[in-house]
């Protein structure tokens, strides 16, 4: 009987173990379906969802490569109301009214157009017996030439002069000099080759679309051409990108990130690898510079490249191939909240909707959130006051936050999957905090790096038109054309102008004084600025 009794309650243990384990398997199984539940709804947003944030904060570029569309100062409207509210005192000064909206219309055109007068004149029935007549202005319409292909014939003027010799009479001639060219010998004017940079750099037209559209007028010339020229050009500007190189480390902060480009045939590489476009965008106050570098790979080599001899902050996301350049050259990192708001954003995207009829509860990405969309709102109230008051307002109005924010996180991470969206979220702060505390330190910082992902965007948006560079030698030029036309739209020139105005003065600037001389904050009161 006992024998009995001690075999049943033995298989009962085994019983209870069997459905233990069964119950911890299923447990397991019921968190690897929620993660993958949540995976696919984020997955569905970003593929048929609008890219924009509901909150404000704009889906920007990043690895995933969406584009950018606002700046920094358009970051976010409002704090989220579904979750606590800060310190009373931070939110009462967090709520102070937003400046006045202009007044939506037509807005004029700009006062520095050519303007061509076209008059509307009365009949002479209509105005017999007037005492007078007069006009006024009653509508503006914006007008353009279309392109024009021509040849110029360049005739040159030459002299003959007759000399005696000892024993007969000589010829002597003289030619006038021609104007100098940035390619020697090609077959096309400065203006035809600035529009072509221009084009493709700036619009984002492939040249086998410019070659089309040249034919289209009259001007055959093939892409292979047109390609040569933009690499030739590329080489008369490398003085200049090298001076604004210089002038960007001499600063005291700089942005950077980095995207793909395909470049087809970079030896030692397949032609469907990942090669990658640096972007560097920094300078001295009222002089920004933005710089493009291409490089095939993304190791830490090339920050350590770009960064030699910089020293001051540097903003990037959470990429650790920067923190080698920061330690050799005693760089101060600088956090992105753009990227660590992202993270939480795409959390709360990927919620399940609550069922009809069922309020929503807040989650742990909803409460982040309104905090992290509070530091914005303080940025936005304060971008206008000087470096020192803005250095001020953060340590009254935006330490708070960040020390609640902080609270939060710390007793909420170990609440959460680690591999749930909201885990990876709070994990990426966690490790970036330092970095992301920096921007409170100095009141000429900024709290995210988007300034640098716009940089990039044009960049981003061309890539989709020419989709890939078929040598290192195209992807050179083109981080060049793409460094001079942003670092000219930077300090406020038209870049087609203020690019023909070099292209043409580059050949005679024999000397460092007139290569600076062209730099673009050198020519900001030229009459190709904007």
């Amino acid at each position: 009987m006992l024998a009995e009794l001690l075999e049943k309650a033995q298989r009962v243990d085994e019983l209870t173990q069997a459905v233990e384990l069964k119950s911890e398997v299923i447990a397991t199984l019921n968190q690897r379906i929620q993660l993958l539940e949540e995976a696919l709804r984020l997955s569905k947003i970003k593929r048929f969802a609008p890219s924009s944030e509901q909150s404000g904060q704009t889906s920007l570029f990043d690895e995933a490569e969406v584009e950018a569309t606002v700046e920094l100062e358009a970051a976010t409207d409002a704090a989220v109301d579904t979750v606590e509210a800060v310190d009373s005192s931070v939110e009462s000064e967090a709520s102070e009214p937003n400046p006045p909206k202009p007044k939506p219309g037509r807005k004029p055109f700009a006062s520095h157009l050519p303007r061509k007068q076209i008059f509307i004149t009365l009949s002479d029935e209509e105005k017999a017996g007037a005492i007078t007549t007069f006009f006024t202005k009653v509508k503006e319409e914006l007008d353009i030439i279309p392109a024009q292909v021509r040849v110029l014939e360049y005739m040159q003027e030459k002299a003959v002069f007759l000399e005696p010799a000892q024993a007969e009479t000589q010829r002597r001639i003289i030619a006038a000099a021609l104007p100098k060219h940035p390619v020697p010998g090609a077959m096309g004017s400065i203006d035809l080759m600035c529009n072509v940079i221009i084009y493709k750099y700036c619009d984002g037209l492939p040249l086998y679309r410019l070659e089309n559209i040249l034919a289209r007028y009259g001007g055959e010339l093939s892409r292979a051409t047109l390609a040569n020229w933009v690499i030739a050009l590329a080489r008369t500007l490398q003085p200049l990108i090298n001076l604004i190189r210089d002038h960007q480390l001499a600063g005291n902060i700089i942005m950077a990130d980095e995207t793909r480009v395909q470049v087809l045939k970079e030896p030692g590489r397949p032609a469907t690898s990942d090669k990658f476009m640096w972007v560097t965008l920094g300078g001295t106050p009222g002089q920004p510079s933005v710089l493009f570098e291409y490089d095939p790979t993304r190791s830490q080599e090339v920050p350590l490249r770009l960064l030699e001899g910089f020293s001051g902050y540097l903003q990037t996301d959470g990429y650790a191939a920067y923190n080698a350049a920061c330690i050799i050259n005693h760089i101060i990192q600088l956090g992105c909240w753009d990227h660590a708001r992202r993270k939480f954003k795409e959390a709360q995207d990927a919620q399940p909707k609550p069922k009809k009829g069922k309020q929503h509860k807040a989650s742990k990405a909803d409460h982040m959130l309104s905090l992290i969309n509070t530091l914005y709102m303080i940025e936005r109230q304060i971008k206008t006051l000087s470096a020192a008051e803005r250095f001020q307002q953060r340590c009254k109005r935006s330490l708070p936050v960040l020390k609640k924010l902080r609270a939060y996180l710390d007793d909420n991470q170990h609440k959460v999957p680690k591999d749930s969206l909201t885990g990876k979220a709070m994990t990426y702060m966690s490790n970036q905090w330092d970095k992301l505390m920096v921007y409170c330190s100095n009141g000429e910082l900024n709290i995210s790096n988007i300034l640098a992902e716009n940089a990039i965007r044009p960049f981003v948006m061309g890539r989709k038109a020419w989709l890939f560079s078929d040598t290192p030698k195209g992807a050179q030029a083109s981080a060049i054309h793409y460094s001079l036309i942003e670092t000219a739209k930077a300090n406020g020139l038209e870049p087609c102008a203020y690019l023909t105005h070099v292209l043409k003065a580059l050949p005679y600037a024999d000397t460092v004084e007139k290569i600076e001389a062209l730099l673009p904050w050198n020519l900001k009161n030229t009459d190709f600025a904007r």
